[in-house]
This record gives C-alpha cells, structure tokens and sequence, in this order.
C-alpha cells in the first residue's frame, strides 16, 4: 500500500512538472477540495524567476486546475461526429465546454457516462455544453451503440486514429490516458484537465469554478 501511494504521488508530481515545462511558468502546488476550495501549498525558498511565480496550476488527485491568466488556448477541432456531421469546439464559443475523450472499448468510460450525461442536462441552461472525442473506434457503429445504451444526447467527433487528441498539449490531455476531460472556459481557453473517470460529485465543483467567472 505504501509503494503504492509513492507510486502515485510521484506521477502526480511528474504530471504537475511536466504542465510547469508546457506553460513555462514555475508554479506552487496545492489541492482542490471536494467543495472546489483551494488550499495553498507552503512555498519553498525562492530563487531567480520562482519569487514572483504566481500559482498558475494547482494539482489534486488527477486534476489539474488553471488559472485564467495562464490558461492555454485550446486547440482548432473540426470534423464529423457519429453520424456523419460536422462538429467545430469553435462553435462552442461563449459556453463553457466539458471535453470529454472517451471510446467504446473502455471500461472507464462506460462507469462514468451516466454521470456525465446528467451533468450536461443539470447545466444547460448555465450555458455549459458537452463535447465528446470518440478515439480508437474504427467503426461508428460501436460507438453510436455506446452512446444509445447510456443515452447521450451530446455530440462527439469521430476520431479513430487519435489525430486530435495530439493537438492538445500532453501535460494536459494524455492521448494514451483513457477517458480524459477537459474544461474549457467561455473564451476557449483550457481551464481543467482531469486524468481518468470523473463522478459527478468530483467534476461538479471543478465545473461550478469556471462558469462562475466572468467571461
């Protein structure tokens, strides 16, 4: 149990490097509690550019929290969803965004599609829409029964060989870590990255964080 728990700090603390190296900004860790609080982490002795860092990521568990001013903009996605029709996240603008990746084949992602399609139908009418990045299904058909046995009713692009999941950052959206979901903000910027299944208790307070800014 103990290695275990090593074990995890220390990916937790190599994810948190690596989103310092992608943003380039030194940044102090801290949690996000279960009500979506923050709790600052102590800051070390400062040297060079670290004294006037401001804490622009902080890590909890699997989820990493972006400040406004240092959010990444999220990158240009375009193409079918399972039907066939075109999908644009730029369409999106002026909502916020929950991406979620997800496929078939993935245990994970079977135990937390009820949740998320509760959550987008709870937060509709607080401008927050639910986009899906289908990945690894080469066939539509497998998909489109997934999304009809845990009734979907938001869209997803199609993207069998994982070519859009390369354009995001990989501190922030791991093409291999399966399912993956993102929160993007109302100017399309990336506010929350969040590593395997998301419950409904976890992403709700993560998500009640962004769509109460100002946009």
């Amino acid at each position: 149990m103990r290695t275990a728990a090593l074990a995890g700090a220390a990916l937790v603390a190599a994810v948190a490097g690596c989103v310092f190296a992608a943003l380039g900004t030194v940044a102090a860790l801290g949690t996000v509690a279960a009500d979506g609080s923050r709790a600052e982490a102590a800051a070390g002795p400062a040297t060079g550019p670290a004294t006037e860092a401001r804490a622009a990521v902080r890590t909890a568990a699997e989820a990493v929290v972006i400040d406004p001013a240092d959010r990444p903009a999220a990158p240009a996605l375009a193409g079918g969803d399972l039907d066939g029709k075109p999908v644009r996240l730029d369409g999106f603008r002026g909502h916020v965004v929950v991406l979620n990746v997800w496929g078939s084949w993935c245990g994970p992602c079977r135990a937390e599609a009820d949740d998320l399609q509760r959550i987008a139908r709870q937060h509709r009418d607080q401008g927050v829409r639910f986009l899906g990045i289908n990945t690894r299904d080469p066939d539509r058909a497998a998909a489109r029964s997934f999304v009809r046995a845990h009734g979907l009713g938001f869209p997803s692009l199609h993207d069998p060989t994982g070519e859009l999941l390369l354009r995001f950052p990989p501190a922030l959206l791991n093409p291999q870590a399966i399912p993956s979901t993102l929160v993007i903000d109302r100017r399309g910027r990336i506010a929350v990255s969040i590593g395997g299944a998301i419950t409904e208790d976890e992403l709700n307070p993560l998500l009640a964080r962004v769509t109460e800014e100002a946009s």
